[in-house]
């Protein structure tokens, strides 16, 4: 299956130490040769990369890597295709306006009879299951909420609502953002990681590469990290359970629904 890679931060952050050991998985230290892509947002804008090849191999993944795009919000994919050819139209994240703003998605796992989920504002341009539960949840949400509501915490659980349908067709992962919150959603399997002072030495799991965040950030700096799998082996990460939906902001977790029973 694919993997994922959040981040939310209360100050510009890049994510270029957690996507240099990410990207060995995309063919290197992993199984996921079929595409990957990665999205920020930053200062009210959306910025994002996506390429079907592998992202061990790739030289926009090594310049992503390199380059540090400071950003509140990040997501990214590597793909192991299960459903849809390799191509660019199949590659995560995807992205749809809604309200005003760029809401982009990344999904790992494989879901079943996905063709029966009704669409109504949004159509996929490619052929994944995971791009058309996207149209379909995004199209819900702007049902219930033609408008944005004013108090998000009913956003939120109808989100977790939607999630824990997808949860019963299968393997439903998710990461998706409207720049202002990043919500993960698990079904199998995710982790994540809260960094704040004092901080300390990590060590990549997928790579040789080691860095001390107390020399990159300030005492006030919040950063949390959402991943498939660990990517450090020296710290303490907290896996999510399975029908779990954490609602992030500004590095915190600002809501925790848990999972409902079918």
């Amino acid at each position: 299956m694919c993997e994922l890679l959040g981040m939310s931060a209360n100050v510009p952050t890049d994510i270029c130490f957690s996507f240099a050991g990410f990207l060995h998985r995309g063919g290197g230290t992993g199984p996921h040769r079929d595409g990957w892509g990665i999205a920020f947002y930053e200062e009210g804008g959306y910025r994002e990369f996506r390429d079907p090849h592998p992202s061990v191999d790739s030289p926009i993944a090594r310049l992503i890597s390199d380059y540090p795009i400071k950003s509140h919000v990040v997501i990214s994919h590597i793909r192991q295709a299960n459903v849809g050819g390799v191509r660019l139209a199949n590659t995560h994240p995807f992205t749809r306006e809604m309200w005003g703003r760029p809401w982009c998605y990344a999904h790992n796992g494989q879901l079943e009879s996905w063709q029966t989920l009704p669409l109504s504002f949004y159509t996929p341009v490619g052929a994944t299951d995971s791009e058309h539960a996207f149209c379909w949840l995004l199209g819900e949400l702007r049902r219930d909420f033609p408008e944005p509501p004013v108090a998000p915490e009913a956003l939120w659980q109808c989100l977790h609502g939607l999630c824990e349908r997808l949860r019963g067709l299968g393997v439903f992962n998710l990461l998706m953002s409207d720049g202002v919150h990043l919500y993960s959603y698990c079904s199998t399997k995710l982790a994540h990681i809260t960094r704040r002072a004092p901080f300390g030495q990590a060590e990549l799991s997928d790579a040789e590469l080691t860095v001390n965040f107390a020399e990159h950030t300030t005492t006030n700096d919040v950063v949390s990290v959402i991943a498939t799998e660990p990517l450090t082996h020296n710290e303490a990460w907290e896996r999510m359970v399975p029908g779990e939906l954490l609602v992030w902001s500004d590095g915190e977790v600002k809501a925790r629904y848990q999972a409902v029973t079918f």
